[in-house]
């Protein structure tokens, strides 16, 4: 007879770990080493020894002397006063303060519904800097965007694109994009999820996980289906996602692939301007 909890006997465990400057951590899925240099939004900033640096969201996957942990949030001095308010992208709220003019530089988001779920957790953030997104209807029209809004030092565009996958026709345009005359101060970048849905966590409507969706079914209505929703028509569908939108209280509800990519987005362009 097998001991009671044999199964667990070789599990590895990760043991939690609390943000810290300067301390030297390596990401397990990229082998992306560095010290913490920033702490932000939910999100850690680490800078490698050829000062190359690369944001990544707290939780399990990292690595200290080859051993896993998991990244929490940095722990409260004792006798503090209470833990800051914090925006739905898990930064501090900072007071009320006079509206700010809009810096030259803009992200633009492929998708309504992917411009809609980026206003809801990092709209007080983007505020906050100045940074107007803008809503992009399909990336076909991206080539004409940029040479229209002309990218430079200190005016730069940063794309958030829906579901970019290598040798597609999206990953296509964004290598013409940024090999063109303006692409030293453009960042194309995507997740990669079927769907801007599929970037929220499952558990938020009650799945385990998303369900896959056979190939000729619109995806949307197979999840629809799945879920036991409407979707004979558009009307149905624009409810199914204010239904999900709405289960979206902050970026804990988000899987990590798009926290990472919004926030290198704001990181790029915002990196001309000193923001306070």
């Amino acid at each position: 007879m097998l001991t009671p909890g044999w199964q667990q006997a070789n599990k590895i465990t990760s043991r939690p770990v609390p943000v810290e400057r300067g301390l030297v951590i390596e990401d397990a899925t990229t082998g992306f080493c560095g010290a913490i240099i920033r702490y932000e939004n939910g999100i850690v900033v680490l800078e490698d020894r050829h000062t190359k640096r690369r944001s990544f969201p707290l939780g399990p996957g990292f690595l200290i002397d080859g051993k896993p942990v998991e990244l929490t949030a940095p722990t409260r001095p004792r006798g503090g006063n209470e833990a800051p308010a914090r925006t739905a992208s898990g930064s501090v709220a900072t007071p009320r303060a006079k509206a700010k003019v809009a810096l030259p530089s803009r992200i633009y988001v492929e998708g309504r519904h992917d411009a809609e779920l980026v206003e809801k957790v990092w709209g007080d953030d983007l505020r906050h800097v100045g940074v107007v997104v803008e809503y992009l209807g399909g990336i076909d029209d991206l080539t004409d965007i940029v040479a229209d809004f002309g990218p430079v030092r200190g005016r730069r565009l940063g794309v958030l694109v829906d579901h970019l996958v290598p040798g597609s026709k999206e990953s296509r345009i964004a290598d013409q994009v940024l090999a063109g005359k303006h692409g030293a101060f453009v960042s194309v970048l995507g997740h990669p999820f079927i769907d801007i849905w599929q970037a929220v966590k499952p558990d938020r409507v009650g799945l385990t996980a998303w369900p896959d969706i056979p190939r000729g079914i619109d995806w949307k209505h197979g999840i629809c289906d799945a879920l036991g929703w409407p979707h004979a028509d558009q009307a149905d569908i624009a409810t199914a996602w204010k239904t999900i939108l709405g289960r979206v209280r902050n970026w804990d509800d988000l899987e990590r692939p798009l926290l990472t990519v919004v926030e290198q987005l704001i990181d790029f362009v915002t990196t001309d301007h000193a923001i306070e």
